[in-house]
């Protein structure tokens, strides 16, 4: 009788449910996997030295295309950094449009993550439905910042600018008609915050329609019940951060745990699961999505009520207005310094961490005392919950894997840097 072996198979890169160029090598006894090792290195774009021969301001751009679901949130680590370093004052107009921002990024994140994970099983329904929301929140990002995704709007110092008054209209088309363009441009007639406004009052509604495809469908919770399950121990142990840990039961996040910018002002819950399973870890997904929703209301509220300036005053650090540069001329040296040259950063160190969509999403900065960084070091949550992919999976069967990586919420851009 022939002796039965293990085997091994390739899942990746070109997988479509590797979320990126993963490779995953898998050791399968029969169907029932035994090992897995990811292997990585198939996307290095070298971010962390290319920030070494870029001023400060240079390297911003970068950010954004570490973990590209989430830009703002790579963003806002970046510049709280930099302002650690130079001891700069924001002005907390700027602080809540960040925060603002910042939460708007989190249900960019979370909505893509909850419906790709929804395709990688099956589920088709909810990745058309979340898509039609992520349009809205990326004509936010648009008016702001002039770019859909990489927006480059968080800056050291404050924002690149203040909110705009009006929202960009659609056009009729050949293709749609004076009726349904009209209903297109219903909530657009005001300020962005008008937009946004419309945005968090119909959300909750498109979270229950999520729910309703999802939450108590058999097929999903027997995809996900009992899969991937990591005890808050082991979680804590294996470094995971953000839903990956609170979906252990652990109730971490630095919005409350390490408050940074004004989130300290904010009434917000922590959602955390019980069983440490995928499904959750997709509980906990849904409902960070209505606290951010919370958030993004508050934030509001307090912009309507509190204009003034988004950008630190020193102009060593911030450029001075268009008005002020054409009109005087240490408002153009100072424009054309800050950018032919940048900002010298002083001597020393610091590490950042905020709560990125994924987890604990850190930067850490030496400065030499020049206008570029010596060394930037990235935290990415992915990378350090990649790592445990290989005791999550073993023992379940090889579709489990699948499921597991789409828990995992991984973007290669930040995995391999």
């Amino acid at each position: 009788m022939a002796e039965i072996k293990n085997y091994t198979i390739n899942v990746g890169p070109q997988h479509p449910a590797a979320h990126g160029v993963l490779r995953l090598v898998l050791e399968l006894d029969g169907e029932v996997v035994q090992r897995a090792d990811p292997h990585i290195g198939l996307l290095h774009r070298g971010t962390e030295k290319l920030a070494e021969g870029k001023t400060y301001l240079q390297a911003l751009p970068y950010l954004d295309r570490l973990d590209y679901m989430s830009m703002m949130c790579n963003e806002h680590a970046y510049v709280l950094a930099i302002e650690k370093l130079l001891g700069v004052e924001v002005p907390e107009r700027a602080k809540y449009i960040r925060v603002m921002f910042a939460e708007v990024t989190r249900l960019l994140n979370h909505l893509l993550g909850v419906a790709a994970h929804g395709l990688d099983v099956g589920a088709m329904a909810v990745f058309l439905y979340a898509f039609r929301e992520r349009e809205d929140l990326f004509d936010c990002y648009e008016a702001v910042s002039g770019a859909r995704m990489h927006a480059a709007y968080f800056r050291p110092g404050g924002v690149y600018r203040d909110l705009p008054e009006s929202m960009p209209q659609n056009l009729r088309s050949s293709v749609r008609n004076a009726a349904s363009t009209a209903a297109r441009n219903r909530d657009r007639g005001g300020s962005l915050l008008d937009f946004l406004e419309a945005f968090t009052e119909r959300f909750p509604g498109y979270v229950d329609e999520y729910e309703t495809l999802l939450t108590d469908n058999r097929i999903w919770k027997q995809r996900l019940c009992g899969i991937g399950v990591v005890d808050p121990d082991r979680a804590k142990a294996l470094g995971f951060t953000g839903v990956m840990l609170r979906g252990s039961g652990v109730a971490w996040d630095l919005r409350k745990t390490q408050p940074y910018e004004v989130y300290d002002k904010l009434d917000f819950d922590i959602p955390i699961g019980t069983n440490g399973d995928c499904y959750d870890r997709y509980l906990v997904r849904v409902a960070e999505m209505r606290q951010s929703n919370r958030i993004i209301r508050q934030c509001i509220d307090w912009l309507r009520k509190n204009p003034g300036p988004v950008i630190t005053g020193d102009h060593k650090v911030a450029p001075p207005s268009r008005e002020e540069m054409k009109s005087s001329m240490e408002g153009l040296i100072h424009h054309f310094k800050l950018f032919s040259e940048g900002f010298h950063v002083p001597e020393g160190e610091a590490y950042v961490a905020t709560e990125h969509p994924g987890g604990e999403f850190g930067i850490y900065l030496i400065s030499d005392g020049a206008n570029k960084p010596y060394r930037m070091k990235v935290r990415p949550p992915a990378f350090v919950h990649l790592s445990g992919i290989g005791e999550m999976v073993r023992g379940h069967m090889i579709a489990d894997v699948v499921t597991i990586i789409g828990t995992l919420d991984i973007v290669f851009g930040e995995v391999d840097r």
